[in-house]
Formats: C-alpha cells, sequence, structure tokens
C-alpha cells in the first residue's frame, strides 16, 4: 500500500462514509416531513434546513428533486401497489374497486406529498415509476372485472381515476387540517356516480397522452427561486 493512502477498510476512512450515509437518511426522514406537511411544492432548501444541512450537501446528496422524491415516496407506493392487490384478491370485484378507491384516497389524505405523487409524474424517478406503471396494470383488471359485475358502469375510463386522484389531492391540500374529513364526502359522492345504473351519458374522457402531459406540467422544478438564492449563500 502506498504510504500516506488510506485504506478502504482502515477505521480513519469509515467517518466518511458514515456521515453522508447519515446525512442522506437525515434529507430522506427531512423531506418526508416537509413534503407530508407542505406538499411536493416545498422547496429543497426548506428540506435542508428542515434536516439541518446546507444546499450544497443537499444537492450534492440528491442532485434534482425528482430523485429526492424517488427515495422519500417509493414505499408509499409499494403500499399503494398492494392496496391494488388487496382489491384483486377480494372476491367481490365491485367491493375490491370501492375498497382500492378508499384506500388509496386514505393515503391522499394521510400525506400531502403523496397526494400530489398520484397526480404527478417523474420519468427520471425510475423505481417510482415502475411501481405506478406495476399498479396501473392491476387497476385496468381491476376496472374490468367490476364492469364484468354489472356494478360499474360502461363508459367508466382508467383516466377517471386519475381525475379522482387529482379532485381528491385539491380537497386534501385545500381542507388540510381545518376539515380533514372532507375528502371523504367527495369520494364517496365520486363512487355513487361511478355505480350503475348511470344516471345520463358523460362528456368524453381527457385523452391519455393529454393528462400524463398534465402530470408531467403539475411536476415540481428541481430548482426553486428560494433554492438559487440558499446556494448561493
Amino acid at each position: 500500500m502506498t504510504p500516506g493512502t488510506q485504506h478502504p477498510d482502515d477505521p480513519a476512512a469509515q467517518p466518511l462514509r458514515s456521515d453522508a450515509e447519515r446525512n442522506r437518511e437525515r434529507i430522506i426522514a427531512a423531506a418526508r416531513a416537509v413534503f407530508a406537511r407542505d406538499g411536493l411544492g416545498a422547496s429543497m432548501a426548506s428540506v435542508a434546513r428542515e434536516a439541518g444541512v446546507g444546499i450544497a450537501t443537499m444537492f450534492r446528496r440528491f442532485p434534482t428533486k425528482a430523485e429526492l422524491v424517488d427515495a422519500v415516496f417509493v414505499d408509499r407506493m409499494d403500499a399503494y401497489g398492494n392496496a391494488v392487490a388487496v382489491a384483486l384478491d377480494d372476491p367481490d370485484p365491485w367491493h375490491g374497486f370501492v375498497g382500492y378507491i378508499e384506500a388509496a384516497c386514505a393515503m391522499q389524505a394521510a400525506d400531502s406529498g403523496f397526494a400530489d405523487v398520484l397526480t404527478t409524474t417523474f420519468p427520471t424517478a425510475k423505481a417510482l415509476e415502475r411501481r405506478r406503471n406495476e399498479a396501473y396494470e392491476g387497476m385496468l383488471e381491476l376496472i374490468g372485472r367490476a364492469k364484468a359485475t354489472g356494478r360499474l358502469r360502461e363508459d367508466f375510463d382508467s383516466s377517471d381515476l386519475v381525475l379522482l386522484h387529482m379532485a381528491n389531492a385539491g380537497v386534501v391540500n385545500a381542507t388540510g387540517d381545518a376539515a380533514p374529513d372532507a375528502w371523504r364526502r367527495v369520494v364517496a359522492l365520486l363512487v355513487q356516480s361511478f355505480e350503475t345504473p348511470a344516471r345520463g351519458p358523460l362528456p368524453a374522457s381527457p385523452q391519455h397522452d393529454a393528462l400524463y402531459r398534465a402530470m408531467l406540467r403539475a411536476g415540481p422544478a428541481a430548482v426553486t427561486a428560494e433554492d438559487r438564492d440558499a446556494g448561493g449563500a
């Protein structure tokens, strides 16, 4: 070994790696708290302050907000996918369909950040998007089964679930802790509108690529003005 060079197993070499990992975990924990409270519109600088780290440290660990969102919410997306799996296991497809909607909307109500995640797409957040796509395939099967029972109206489209989550996210973010259960009434009203017999025809559903563009547009910018100011401080 070259004199003066630290061996990877040298105890003196460990603190840097340990500190880096501790900083990463602190940032993820802080981001989970900040996003749950303020939604994905919260700045990276506010997450750094919550974590007690500098903005430069923040961007070394997570160069973009999408990477931070991926790390924070991948476990929540696993739980969301599990809600779809539980619904598919229900012997009554309509009951499973309604149970899935209530479970997913409750997850949104419990976490403003996740309320935003379900209405936003992050092409560079690979783990998050992979789990979202897996859940989407399960939802398509769930919709088909619920229609086959005759309980779900025939003109229901998978885009209606996206609109449901957008509506629920809006209610959750607007009411906050002032009326924390308001979302339940909105979701119940929507679920009843999904059930047959239909009261009348629906307007055409939005094109899926149009909804995708809307979800892309809803994605938070990687760096806000506050982040730039903090970075230059």
